[in-house]
């Protein structure tokens, strides 16, 4: 296993983080659940928590996310963070990740990463509040990234990656290289809200213009995303703007 970037991952974000700490644990539950851990009892110092293995990472809406040492990249970035707008963050992370992985990655409504039709990495996104002004809280935003192949088993989308696309590609370098466009581009949404990400997302959105079935049951044509993030959905009722962070989308079976 090469060594982890750890140094140089700080001398490049901490001119933009004061107090930016990198961290690198050999085993952790998960690397959000540590992160919040640490903002409710008062830790709100900006970090990278990086896991080499997670026995307990998590997904959106709670599904499990499978991790192994050298297999896959699993790290949270935690940061104390006051949007206007929160909307649409976990797109602009989306955004920010595929662009500097590789020009086939798509995004998939509304935090995962594709290839094709196999999901390669997945983003949560958890806020804690640590009392520092009314519109601020403590940002956590973990990332799970295949690396290597794994087996599709128990998945209900085949998954991909990123050695399929660049052989030899290692967790370690692919840290190196997200890093810091990543806190570039939340610190961008900081200022500018998710309008600034809307036409990156766009470009590759994986759901734009196909049949669409949504988990309550609801069919539709997705229309891509809406300013603050929304789904746009053309359904039988009309066009409707899916925003509930309970509500997931699947393309339809062709």
């Amino acid at each position: 296993m090469n060594p982890w970037p750890a140094e140089a991952v700080w001398e490049a974000v901490a001119p933009l983080l004061p107090g930016f700490t990198v961290e690198v644990l050999p085993e952790v539950d998960s690397t959000n659940s540590e992160l919040m851990r640490r903002a409710r009892s008062g830790q709100a110092e900006p970090v990278l928590l990086v896991a080499e293995r997670q026995t307990a990472g998590r997904g959106r809406l709670g599904r499990p996310w499978q991790s192994a040492a050298g297999a896959s990249l699993t790290f949270s970035l935690g940061l104390p963070l006051a949007p206007v707008d929160w909307s649409g963050l976990s797109l602009a992370v989306g955004a920010s990740l595929a662009e500097n992985l590789h020009p086939a990655v798509r995004l998939k409504w509304p935090n995962d990463l594709w290839v094709e039709e196999r999901k390669l990495g997945g983003i949560l996104i958890e806020t804690a509040s640590f009392g520092e002004g009314a519109g601020a809280r403590y940002a956590v935003i973990g990332v799970g990234i295949n690396i290597a192949p794994r087996p599709a088993e128990g998945l209900s989308t085949p998954p991909a990656a990123l050695q399929d696309l660049l052989p030899g590609a290692g967790p370690e370098a692919v840290l190196a290289r997200l890093a810091l466009p990543l806190v570039r581009d939340v610190q961008g949404f900081e200022q500018a809200g998710f309008r600034a990400f809307q036409a990156r997302f766009a470009a590759r959105d994986v759901l734009r213009d196909r049949a669409v079935v949504l988990s309550d049951g609801t069919a539709g044509t997705a229309h891509g995303v809406g300013e603050d993030g929304s789904l746009l959905v053309h359904t039988a009722a009309g066009l409707q703007a899916i925003a509930s962070s309970e509500v997931s989308v699947r393309p339809a079976a062709p």
